[in-house]
């Protein structure tokens, strides 16, 4: 048998070529049916979207109050945040025990307590009417008759408020005295957050 030329083996190209193309096009739509099963996002972001962040929740504020500069400091905080947050402002102020007066050994009512009740009961709607006028309905006022810390912290607890908004410093009463360990005695004892507002700070409000 002669051997091939170069002529004839040229005549067989184009039919391998035939052979062989056929199959190349089939692997590539098997691969492209592949890729195209997949997921259009492979990718996931790693930062959640805003709305799946849990809100804040802050519905009931207790504002403890001795009607002193820095005690409305804390209570416009506190009504700020009502504005914010939709909360419920309960005002409270404590009327501390005042030493009696004796008469031969007999103990008589302090006629300075009965002043400062009626007084404080005046301050109090007072301020519930100005935080009503400026649009904020949810507010009301309590007093209580104790020590001012724990009758605070009592109140936090009795009410299930969710913060409470004090100042370092201010005054009770007829007698001018300094408050700051209160305000560290609610902080160590109470049972939620505690916002402790200076009377000489930079507001953020």
């Amino acid at each position: 048998m002669a051997p091939r030329g170069p002529a004839k083996d040229a005549q067989h190209l184009p039919t391998e070529a035939q052979r062989t193309f056929p199959e190349l096009v089939r692997i590539a739509k098997m691969k492209a049916q592949t890729l195209g099963t997949r997921p259009a996002t492979l990718r996931t972001s790693v930062t959640k979207p805003a709305t799946d962040r849990a809100e804040i929740s802050i519905k009931k504020i207790l504002a403890p109050t001795d009607f002193s500069p820095p005690s409305r400091k804390a209570l416009h905080y506190a009504l700020r945040f009502a504005e914010e947050f939709g909360s419920e402002v309960i005002l409270l102020h404590v009327l501390e025990p005042v030493m009696p007066l004796t008469f031969e050994g007999l103990t008589m009512p302090s006629p300075a307590a009965e002043i400062e009740s009626s007084d404080a009961a005046k301050s109090l709607k007072a301020l519930v009417a100005s935080a009503r006028a400026r649009g904020i309905a949810g507010v009301r006022a309590i007093f209580r008759r104790g020590f001012a810390s724990h009758e605070i912290v009592e109140a936090a607890k009795d009410l299930d408020v969710d913060l409470i908004l004090i100042a370092t410093h201010g005054y009770t009463g007829w007698k001018h005295f300094c408050i700051g360990s209160t305000a560290e005695r609610v902080v160590r004892a109470a049972p939620c957050p505690v916002l402790v507002v200076r009377e000489k700070e930079h507001d953020f409000l």
